[in-house]
């Protein structure tokens, strides 16, 4: 009876209770299984095939889930291509090219020969199958962070060889949907490669453009959101129509956007929160939901092709590791560095298996459907992927341990004490300053993000007070919606620029972030009153910041540099900042200074590389040349001086003359840099 009434309730038919239940699942299993070190991303997995059909049959797959999922798979594959670095991978591209090489090709050769020739497979499967142990995601990143070991080229070329085969073994995968359903001949290989034309142009030119076209005129944090994801959708329906799988369209929207999105801001921040916490656990579990487990552990075929697939990518991607290492004469732990990011199977594996099993090539009399891939690989991928993840991260917590006990170079990592201030009086202006400190800042806890606001003492009454408030609570919020604390700061003082200056004192202040002022009449200053009283009493790096366009939506910065800039004993730390802001927001440099500047700023290390031009600039009465490189979606950074400094020169009172005249509608940073009164250790941060 009771049994009997339990049928009639489950599975669930109440969305709300539905809903409901899923969220507790994707609250829940990271607590449940961080104990026994189950991948995040498996745990997940797990959890789908315990409440579906195939486990207690507590939620259907239906088309809520589907849709869902759907909607993860495509999010999985935009943030791949999103969180590729593109200057690192320029910067290595020859090595990394031969390491995706040897990780596409050595897989796709075990594999196919193992399932075609032990397993019976038909051709298109094996390959299929083959071409899953190919692709790998980082999962072991965040080991390599921990190390502190994210600079070594053995990671740079890991990095870059993701790119190249995630990129092929998508095509794989389109291309034997295609032939399964359509057959082969000569026009089907002239329509695929029409097809990848016409696709690489609608994604890879035409969105960049429409996204920084967008971008540039939208300062709405939620309508940009909105956007991004419908561009997502907008090129994985491009991709559908030229023929190729989606995913392959929202892999490429990632790349598309790639130098668009700044990685630490509000922005990036909701795309990577929305998905982690709805979409892509939403994905996992209905992929969770297709799995039998029952079948997994018993059935004879599917262990032993679980146990096929889990030697072969592990065996495979171990070659390819090792050739790399004897091709380009790296050590041992690189070798087992290599092999720890390069081994392990997730979200691009997912997609691949999914979308072969989604396939179907024929129905049995009994009206079963005949799929590309069969159930049996599609569990044992689940288990290879377990398998992936547990080996990866040991190896790579080996190579990244044994190379950072080698390290020899201790760097000066006291440019970390970041503490930035940013004085705000104007509401449309607090978006673009903050993001303008969240930009330059290092990606370290250590760093503080100070809001002011001066309130002149004779606005003491609480309506001021209260205004000022919200207008440090938006700064806050700015803030908080890229995962950074701004600590709001109100004084009262009798000067605004004698207030800055105590708050300065007060705080440690090492950078100090203005807004060009709004000039109301014709005999105001160029920088006005209060910036240069801040510049006469302040000694920290200062950056005088004119907003006319986002910085995540220019494709260049060009910086300036007068002669002796590099005597300045803030020059490294300007260059640290020139860094970040490139870093964060996507953008190339080319930088303009005399030789003897030009070649200690190309001697700077870094552990990231940022495409660069340098062009000598022998006198700077040739200030305009410059203005040559400064044209649409171009910033431009001028490194100045204060009056008496060593790099301080005549020309220099004409600046603003030059950016009153032609730059008044570029986005522009005066950057004048700290003056100390003791030898401080200069920072061998830099380009």
């Amino acid at each position: 009876m009771i049994d009997s009434h339990i049928k009639d309730i489950f599975p669930l038919s109440n969305p709300v209770l539905i809903f409901s239940i899923i969220l507790f699942v994707i609250l829940l299993t990271p607590y449940i299984l961080r104990k026994l070190k189950i991948p995040h991303l498996v745990g997940l997995i797990i959890a789908g095939a315990i409440i579906g059909p195939n486990g207690l049959n507590l939620i259907l797959r239906d088309s809520s889930i589907i849709l869902f999922g759907t909607v993860g798979l495509l999010y999985i594959m935009f943030t791949a291509g999103l969180d590729i670095d593109l200057a690192d991978f320029k910067q290595s591209s020859t090595k990394s090219m031969v390491f995706g090489a040897y990780t596409f090709l050595i897989p796709l050769t075990m594999g196919s020969v193992v399932f075609f020739y032990l397993f019976e497979f038909s051709p298109m499967s094996s390959i299929l199958i083959a071409s899953v142990f190919s692709t790998h995601t980082l999962v072991a990143y965040p080991i390599i962070v921990k190390y502190g070991v994210t600079k070594d080229k053995a990671v740079t070329i890991t990095i870059g060889g993701t790119l190249i085969t995630d990129i092929l073994a998508l095509l794989v995968l389109s291309i034997i949907v295609s032939i399964t359903e359509t057959g082969i001949s000569i026009n089907f290989w002239t329509q695929l490669i029409i097809n990848t034309i016409v696709l690489g142009i609608s994604i890879l030119w035409f969105i960049p453009y429409l996204a920084r076209k967008y971008l540039k005129s939208i300062n709405d944090n939620v309508s940009q959101y909105i956007f991004v994801l419908a561009i997502v959708f907008l090129a994985a329906f491009f991709a559908e129509m030229t023929g190729f799988e989606a995913i392959i369209g929202a892999f490429l929207a990632g790349l598309a956007v790639n130098q668009l999105i700044p990685r630490r801001s509000p922005l990036m921040n909701r795309i990577e929160f929305i998905g982690n916490a709805l979409f892509i656990p939403f994905f996992l579990i209905g992929v969770g939901m297709l799995i039998d487990f029952r079948v997994v552990f018993t059935d004879l075929k599917t262990i032993l092709i679980a146990s096929a697939m889990i030697i072969v990518a592990t065996l495979s991607k171990y070659i390819a590791a090792f050739l790399t290492q004897k091709t380009f004469n790296l050590s041992k732990d690189q070798r087992n560095l290599i092999f720890g990011l390069s081994n392990a199977h997730a979200a691009a594996t997912l997609a691949l298996v999914l979308k072969g099993y989604e396939v179907i090539i024929d129905y049995m009399p009994n009206g079963e459907p005949i799929r590309l891939l069969s159930n049996e690989v599609f569990d044992g991928a689940i288990l290879m992927i377990l398998f992936s993840c547990i080996i990866a991260s040991v190896y790579a917590q080996k190579g990244a341990h044994n190379l950072s006990l080698t390290k020899t170079v201790k760097e000066d990592t006291s440019y970390l004490s970041t503490r930035i201030l940013v004085p705000i009086s104007f509401e449309k202006n607090v978006e673009e300053l903050i993001n303008i400190g969240l930009s330059i800042k290092d990606n370290e806890f250590q760093n503080k993000l100070f809001a002011l606001r001066i309130l002149m003492t004779y606005e003491q009454d609480p309506e001021n007070e209260s205004k000022a408030n919200d207008l440090l609570r938006k700064a806050s919020i700015i803030g908080e919606g890229a995962d950074q604390v701004v600590e709001e700061l109100l004084r009262y003082d009798f000067n605004v620029a004698t207030g800055i200056y105590k708050v300065v004192l007060e705080q440690r202040i090492t950078d100090l972030i203005l807004g060009l002022h709004h000039r109301k009449g014709l005999t105001g200053s160029f920088l006005g009153n209060i910036t240069e009283g801040v510049l006469s009493n302040c000694n920290t790096n200062i950056f005088v910041y004119h907003p006319c366009q986002p910085f995540n939506t220019m494709k260049r910065l060009v910086c300036v540099f007068p002669k002796n800039a590099e005597k300045e004993k803030g020059f490294s730390t300007i260059l640290a900042r020139i860094r970040n802001l490139a870093l964060n927001n996507g953008i190339y440099l080319s930088i303009f200074a005399e030789d003897a500047t030009l070649e200690l700023i190309r001697n700077f290390k870094t552990d990231r590389q940022i495409e660069t031009e340098y062009i000598s600039l022998s006198n700077w009465e040739d200030f305009l040349y410059v203005s040559s490189k400064v044209q649409e979606n171009v910033g431009l950074f001028v490194f100045m001086s204060r009056r008496g400094s060593i790099s301080y020169n005549s020309e220099m009172p004409r600046i603003s003359k030059y950016l009153d005249m032609y730059f008044m509608g570029t986005s522009f940073i005066l950057a004048y840099p700290a003056q100390y009164s003791n030898d401080n250790k200069r920072s061998t941060v830099s380009l």
